[in-house]
């Protein structure tokens, strides 16, 4: 295997969680009577530039098919999330009727839509089908493809260049990172900016966040790395921000290296200077993570097992990808967890990948009341316990497994 990014050998291993099917793979009624196609979920680490990355099996196409499943609208907290940031970026680079935005990987539109509220041209590139439709249907511009240098040259040739271009959890999720990276020097005016989100990865080491790794994240991105990245394909990063999302990410502001004119910001140089101190390009902090991801599955077979013996009746919340690759390195099958709650129609009445754990709408809480809640997405732990603190009538208990087992009352934050 070699580095993505240098082509150097890549021989470091990082996390082995043996093997699985694609984490947005959910199956229908009679996709029960078919065979899944598993890949091995393997991530190593690159001593030449400390680039982590997945072994690769699958390609973009497969992971990111026409039925892909995940909807970013369903979460109130991202929404949110997405809504403050088109508040503070419009008046920070003063958008307007004049401007042109571009976001890559617009899904369902979660976020195209406040720039359209305001009055704001913009349009979307997101390859999936199903989540283009659905932002189509928002009155959003959605151009069906994936957003490569082919692309990017084909909209500057358009005269459709942008003062901002947005990427958010898309950074990890290309195979061609380098590719990717370049294609923002030809989508962004002279004068542009691209602001790009993703998971930290010294938050995903420090609280042994395992269960993000999955083949749809070819990458797990350090800042370091980013940057060394940004610079060789001609990108320039001025800022840097530290994120609550996702268990804890980044937002990196970068420009055209040959035309952009912001000065870094004092936050770029100490989160190198941390990360360094951390030891981040040492094959030494990567050496324990595999055993605390097993300590972590262990914990949550052992709960599900006494649970059962103890008569106590588990549900889950969430059919999120990272709730399937938890639930696929421990082994967890309806025998423990007999059914997934999500608020997502698309997933009701479906199946979760490798597990075959049936989905079923919130009411299923309500009538079956469940004793402990497990919460798959822990990042969105807060949000999940206000919206289902109903379930306090009848004492149940909310359960998240990472980075170990806890337990907290209903409508109890943690």
């Amino acid at each position: 295997m070699n580095c993505r990014h240098c082509g150097q050998a890549v021989t470091l291993p990082f996390l082995d969680l043996g093997s699985a099917p694609p984490s947005n793979a959910y199956l229908a009624l009679e996709g029960l009577r078919r065979p899944e196609t598993w890949y091995p979920l393997r991530v190593f680490v690159c001593k030449n530039c400390w680039l982590v990355q997945t072994e690769d099996y699958a390609g973009r196409e497969t992971l990111f098919g026409s039925d892909y499943a995940y909807f970013s609208s369903y979460s109130s907290s991202w929404l949110n999330h997405a809504h403050t940031y088109v508040e503070d970026i419009v008046r920070r680079l003063t958008l307007g009727a004049n401007s042109l935005v571009a976001e890559i990987g617009a899904n369902d539109g979660y976020l195209l839509q406040f720039m359209q509220e305001k009055g704001i041209p913009s349009y979307g590139v997101e390859p999936t089908a199903s989540t283009a439709a659905e932002a189509r249907r928002k009155g959003l511009q959605i151009i069906e493809r994936f957003f490569d240098r082919q692309l990017a040259r084909q909209l500057t040739d358009e005269g459709r260049q942008v003062d901002l271009a947005i990427a958010n959890n898309v950074l990890a999720h290309v195979p061609n990172i380098n590719d990717f990276a370049a294609s923002f020097v030809l989508l962004l005016k002279p004068g542009g900016i691209a602001t790009f989100e993703f998971p930290h990865l010294m938050k995903m080491v420090a609280e042994t966040q395992f269960d993000t790794a999955y083949h749809e994240h070819y990458s797990y991105l350090s800042f370091t790395v980013v940057q060394r990245i940004f610079s060789q394909s001609g990108l320039r990063i001025f800022d840097v921000e530290q994120l609550t999302t996702h268990g804890g990410s980044l937002r990196v502001f970068a420009q055209r290296a040959d035309t952009g004119a912001n000065e870094p910001s004092r936050r770029v140089g100490q989160l190198l200077d941390d990360e360094a101190a951390a030891g981040i390009n040492t094959a030494a902090y990567y050496s324990d993570f595999q055993t605390r991801a097993e300590s972590a599955k262990d914990e949550l077979i052992s709960f599900l097992v006494t649970a059962k013996r103890q008569g106590l009746k588990v549900a889950a919340y969430g059919a999120a990808a990272k709730g399937n690759t938890l639930l696929n390195f421990a082994g967890v099958r309806p025998d423990l967890l007999p059914y997934v709650v999500d608020r997502n129609p698309s997933k009701q009445g479906m199946y979760m990948p490798g597990s075959r754990i049936p989905i079923v709408e919130e009411a299923y809480l309500e009538r079956e009341r469940p004793d402990r809640i497990l919460i798959l997405p822990w990042n969105l732990r807060e949000e999940l316990q206000t919206q289902l603190a109903y379930v306090r009538q009848w004492n149940a208990q909310f359960v998240t497994a990472i980075p170990r087992i806890q337990i907290a009352p209903a409508g109890m934050n943690r």
